[in-house]
C-alpha cells in the first residue's frame, strides 16, 4: 500500500499538473470576486470563508476523472478489479485517495491563508477557513472516488464525476462554511459544525472507497 501511495503520489505531481492547476484555478476565483462585488472590504471579509470554500470546492472536482485513468489505460484497474479479496479494492482505492488529496488537494489548503488576505479576512477567519478545508476537502475526495469509478469507462466523464459529485458535498460545504464563520461570528458556534464536518470526512472515507469498489465490479461486468 505505501509503493502504491508513492505511485500514485508521483503520478498525481507530474501528469498534468494538476496541484499548479488547481491552486491556478483557485486564485483566480478568489482573484475575481473582488471585481464582481466591488471593493467594499467588510463586504468581502464577510464572504471570505464562502468564497474559499467555494474556490476549493470547486478545485477539487477539476482532476477527479484521472483517479482511475492511468490504472485503465494500463490494464492494472482489470487487475484490481478481478482479485478475489474485495477489501483489498476497496483499501486500494482508498489509499489512491489518500495520494490523489496530497498531490492535488493538499496545495490548496497550503495556498488557503494567502488568499484569504485577498478577501481582507481576519486572521482568526483565515485560520478557522484554513482548517476547516484541511479537514473537511478529504470527504470531496472520497465521494469523488465513487463519481470517478462511475465515469471511468466513459470518454469524456469528467463532466459527469462534477455533476455527480457535487450534490453529494453540500453538506461538506455547508458545515465547513458554518464553522469558519462560527470562528469570527459571534454568537455562531464553531465547535459543532467543525465536529460534524470531521465526522463527515471519517465517514466518507469507509463509504466513498466501498462505494467506488462496488461501481468498479459493476462496471467491469
Amino acid at each position: 500500500m505505501l509503493a502504491l501511495y508513492l505511485r500514485d503520489l508521483k503520478l498525481g505531481i507530474r501528469a498534468g499538473g494538476g496541484a499548479l492547476t488547481g491552486v491556478l484555478f483557485f486564485l483566480a476565483v478568489i482573484v475575481t470576486i473582488p471585481f464582481g462585488v466591488g471593493p467594499d472590504l467588510n463586504l468581502l471579509a464577510r464572504i471570505g470563508p464562502a468564497i474559499l470554500w467555494i474556490g476549493a470546492l470547486l478545485a477539487c472536482l477539476l482532476g477527479l476523472d484521472r483517479l482511475f485513468q492511468a490504472e485503465r489505460e494500463d490494464g492494472s484497474l482489470d487487475l484490481l478489479i478481478m482479485a478475489d479479496e474485495r477489501h483489498m479494492l476497496a483499501l486500494s482505492i482508498f489509499v489512491k485517495c489518500l495520494a490523489h488529496w496530497t498531490a492535488s488537494v493538499l496545495p490548496l489548503v497550503v495556498a488557503a491563508p494567502l488568499l484569504g488576505l485577498f478577501m481582507n479576512m481576519e486572521p482568526a477567519g483565515i485560520g478557522a477557513s484554513t482548517l476547516t478545508l484541511l479537514v473537511g476537502t478529504p470527504a470531496i475526495v472520497f465521494v469523488g472516488a465513487a463519481g470517478a469509478a462511475v465515469a471511468v469507462a466513459l470518454p469524456r466523464g469528467g463532466l459527469l464525476v462534477s455533476v455527480l459529485v457535487l450534490p453529494i458535498v453540500i453538506p461538506v460545504l455547508i458545515f465547513g462554511v458554518s464553522a469558519s464563520y462560527g470562528a469570527v461570528a459571534e454568537p455562531d458556534p464553531f465547535l459543532q459544525p467543525f465536529l460534524m464536518l470531521s465526522a463527515l470526512s471519517l465517514f466518507l472515507a469507509i463509504l466513498g472507497p466501498v462505494a467506488a469498489a462496488v461501481a468498479l465490479r459493476f462496471g467491469a461486468d
